[in-house]
């Protein structure tokens, strides 16, 4: 029952996030054939908005578009006459989720052992580094970090490429850029909630018992600990494993983001439609999988609806 009515949430949720897109994108003044009209014959610009059904009332437009989306039809886009928009998600996803699968699995690994070592070694100095590297990655954006890295490790210590997409070597400077804030983020969670549960009781036994204090922290702590910061891993996890636009930018990338970008400043509306679609419907998969999740990590806790 539960995921029957998370289901039908995820539903309402996407339905949602499409119809506020579609009315804001339309309220915007102006269309995708603006710079057109002066260049070419005001029947061909007409020919061209009929062809996207822009001439179509608002209604029906959005009609035709909800029924085209329920068979997963995303429409041509209006800048790549040659091309649709499942294509572009298709070309595009691919390097985006690389580079974010990448940057997450980097910053899980190390957030959490930041976070543990601060936790383990609370207001002393190793607990004051690990804090300040976790003020410093928060601090400095993924677009400031980028540039940083790509003078540093590519330019002067010729140590990875500058940029483009080809080898592994190409990938591991946009993934620490785009890693440098959620591992922040996740070592200050971590500590913060590792040194609540490191002051619970079954901590004390566990230590009475003659284990060590990293098999405390590992066998006992982090389990509980670690049920917190789930909490905001999904949204994180979806915004960087669908593409962060700015240092696809940077690195040049052919990820989502540059077509989302794109998409934006030529008013390709069913671009701009269908990234967001793609995006909303990974975050809230994400968010699913992530209550699953807390059912893995903690079987205490039942997964019910309100009123079970």
């Amino acid at each position: 029952m539960y995921i029957v009515k998370r289901m039908l949430t995820m539903l309402l949720t996407i339905w949602i996030v499409v119809t506020l897109t579609f009315l804001i994108m339309h309220m915007i003044p102006g269309d995708p054939f603006a710079s057109d009209s002066n260049t070419l014959p005001e029947a061909v610009v007409e020919n061209m908005r009929a062809r996207y059904h822009l001439d179509q009332p608002l209604p029906v437009q959005y009609v035709m578009y909800l029924k085209n989306l329920l068979t997963l039809d995303l429409g041509p886009s209006i800048q790549s006459k040659t091309t649709d928009v499942n294509t572009l998600i298709s070309r595009g996803f691919p390097p985006s989720a690389w580079i974010g699968l990448q940057a997450m699995i980097f910053a899980i690994l190390a957030g959490v052992t930041l976070g543990s070592v601060a936790a383990l070694y609370h207001n002393r100095t190793l607990d004051y580094l690990a804090m300040i590297v976790a003020i410093i990655g928060i601090s400095i954006p993924s677009f400031i970090l980028a540039p940083l890295l790509i003078k540093y490790a590519a330019v002067q210590w010729r140590l990875l490429p500058v940029a483009s997409w080809g080898t592994w070597k190409h990938t591991v400077l946009p993934s620490l850029a785009l890693s440098v804030t959620p591992l922040a983020i996740i070592a200050r969670f971590v500590r913060t909630s590792l040194i609540d549960v490191l002051n619970q009781d079954y901590i004390r036994t566990a230590r009475a018992k003659g284990l060590s204090t990293w098999e405390v922290v590992i066998r006992h702590g982090l389990r509980n600990a670690l049920i917190p910061v789930l909490s905001f891993m999904g949204p994180l996890f979806a915004s960087v494993i669908t593409g962060t636009f700015v240092v696809e930018k940077i690195f040049a990338i052919p990820g989502i983001g540059k077509y989302f970008v794109d998409s934006v400043f030529n008013r390709d509306y069913p671009v701009i439609l269908g990234t967001t679609i793609f995006y909303s419907t990974v975050l809230v998969i994400t968010l699913f999988l992530i209550d699953i999740l807390y059912r893995v990590v903690d079987p205490r806790i039942q997964l019910v609806s309100k009123g079970e």
